[in-house]
């Protein structure tokens, strides 16, 4: 499929995943910016103890996830209320207001810490809008590719916040200027999504669940870049509508989540979250400069430059795995093969910390230090080969399409919960766990989810419509059924199924029940259906009703009539 037939679909996540961007802006920023002498005189800093700075830094950095948490979670209701494209809408003014007010903060702590909680009221609704919109436009042949799109913009994120603070450092020495513009750097992105977004269009699956159904289909011709009448347009939104009404029916209301099928989704976006923010990656995102100087990589420039450079690296080993890897390798290998070297390259790292501790006063990295360094970015490339965008894409696509909403924002708070608690953790984590222990104790993280992924059922190549039956939510029948239904709905057409496939019984299938007739029709007599499924001419025998679940349609076995036929 030429890249031009997704175009529309790829120029609506280039909007929607500046919220990721955003995203990882922040998380690589803070850490830098704490270190500023700048930001310590304006905030008074500079006369307190190194276990007060500590305290702070936590304090900073972790306000920030508290305030997504809350912005994941409410993200959902709000989403399934006004709609993915106006729900972002929402939250850019909320992050703008909260960025606003960090900028302009001078003197007390407490109102940067305001600012950054209403910031990351937005940063977590961002995280679960953005997949969750891409999500439900995206073809089904390259939504792994699309999707994971998210982890690339993070990662730009993440490498520019790096890049920025290490040259403010370098040109802005010691001034008020130096920490205001990385931190104000972060209202143009966002600013330039707000205004985007109102050339974007809604998604289809949503407009259909909200009985918009005539604007669905217009939307979805529209990002497929194909008229309405085209066949794979008509297959599309007959998967679509069938869920629609699944939904209608009380198969896939909200209270649903705790039942067959859905429940293990919701387990699945929680353990695989749990388990991606304690790989080690954030602890080293969020304190790459303090981690690079522990490793005896000195000066205050230098481990900005050595942080910056991790950040082009996770941007090119991201990049390259979804242009010729994620499709190809799916999703189940990536992460088994992905936090088996990851967890390889930490062991090392951390036997050469043990046995080569640095000396803090050395005035050159040792060939040790730079052995350790190079272990960090060998480890980030199969953490951006598997699980850095790998839970973003499988979460976002394995739950129905009336709950996920709820699902992504279930994963994302969950990967917020934990992103608070390793940011606030790690700096302790690096204290007690001295001589290296804090790189095995990751590693051993990084096996158990090697072992996990195991378990996992592989989602590529799948319609989000078939993740229902993937994890046995319905039936391949009832899904049958309802296609049939949605179908005869759609262009009038009628389907028999040919009575020797049940020994001499003719079977109808109506739009509400299956009936079993077990009188015998003239040769050639046919039976003209009313949209109700009843019988103009119906035959006086005797009619027995059954539950739409006992008669298995197989849909190659199904002939299509414009009137129902019964076959001699």
């Amino acid at each position: 499929m030429p890249l031009t037939s997704n175009s529309r679909v790829y120029l609506l996540t280039l909007v929607a995943y500046l919220g990721a961007f955003i995203f990882g802006y922040d998380t690589g920023v803070a850490g830098g910016v704490l270190q500023m002498r700048g930001f310590r005189q304006d905030f008074d800093l500079l006369s307190k103890s190194s276990s007060d700075l500590v305290n702070i830094t936590s304090h900073v950095v972790s306000i920030l996830q508290g305030g997504c948490f809350f912005g994941a979670l409410l993200a959902a209701p709000l989403s399934e209320k006004i709609g993915r494209k106006g729900a972002l809408l929402v939250v850019s003014i909320v992050f703008l207001v909260g960025a606003s007010v960090q900028v302009a903060g001078t003197g007390k702590l407490s109102y940067f810490y305001s600012g950054r909680f209403l910031s990351g009221l937005g940063v977590g609704a961002m995280s679960m809008l953005g997949p969750t919109y891409v999500a439900e436009v995206a073809p089904k042949e390259v939504r792994g590719r699309i999707t994971g799109l998210f982890q690339v913009c993070l990662t730009i994120g993440i490498a520019i916040s790096y890049w920025i603070v290490y040259g403010v450092n370098v040109h802005f020495p010691s001034s008020t200027v130096q920490w205001r513009i990385p931190i104000g750097f972060q209202i143009t992105p966002v600013g330039v999504m707000f205004f985007l977004l109102f050339f974007c269009r809604e998604s289809p699956r949503w407009l259909a669940r909200h009985n918009q159904e005539e604007r669905s289909l217009t939307n979805l011709a529209w990002f497929r870049k194909l008229p309405i009448d085209h066949p794979s347009i008509g297959e599309e939104f007959t998967e679509i509508l069938a869920t629609v009404k699944e939904e209608r029916e009380g198969r896939g209301a909200l209270h649903e989540c705790f039942r067959k099928g859905h429940l293990i989704r919701f387990g699945i976006a929680f353990s695989m979250f749990t388990l991606q923010q304690w790989s080690g990656q954030n602890s080293i995102g969020y304190y790459a400069p303090e981690v690079f100087t522990s490793i005896g990589i000195g000066g205050t420039n230098t481990t900005l430059f050595a942080s910056g450079i991790y950040g082009l690296v996770k941007i090119i080993a991201t990049t390259i795995f979804l242009s010729v890897g994620i499709e190809q390798i799916g999703r189940k290998k990536s992460l088994i093969f992905g936090a088996f070297f990851m967890g390889v390259f930490f062991f090392i790292l951390g036997a050469l910390f043990n046995t080569h501790q640095p000396d803090p006063k050395a005035s050159h990295a040792s060939s040790a230090s730079i052995a350790m360094a190079v272990m960090i970015y060998l480890y980030v490339i199969p953490y951006c080969f598997s699980w850095g965008p790998v839970p973003w894409v499988y979460c976002s696509e394995i739950f129905s399409n009336n709950l996920r909403s709820y699902g992504v924002a279930w994963a994302a708070a969950t990967q917020w919960l934990w992103n608070f608690v390793v940011s606030y953790v790690t700096p302790m984590l690096e204290a007690k766990l001295a001589k290296g222990g804090v790189f095995f104790f990751f590693a051993s993280i990084n096996i158990i989810s090697c072992i996990y992924a195991f378990f996992l059922p592989e989602t590529r190549g799948l319609a989000l419509e078939e993740m229902d039956l993937l994890f046995g939510a319905v039936t391949v029948e009832s899904r049958r059924r309802d296609r049939l239904v949605v179908h005869h709905e759609l262009t009038g057409e009628r389907y028999i199924v040919p009575r020797d496939n049940y020994k001499g019984r003719t079977v109808s299938v109506a739009m509400r029940d299956v009936r079993v007739r077990h009188s015998e029709p003239d040769p050639g007599e046919s039976l003209e259906m009313g949209r109700d499924g009843s019988s103009e001419n119906d035959m006086d025998g005797k009619s027995l009703g059954i539950s739409r679940s006992e008669i298995y349609l197989n849909e190659a076995s199904v002939e299509k009539h414009k009137v129902w036929t019964i076959p001699e």
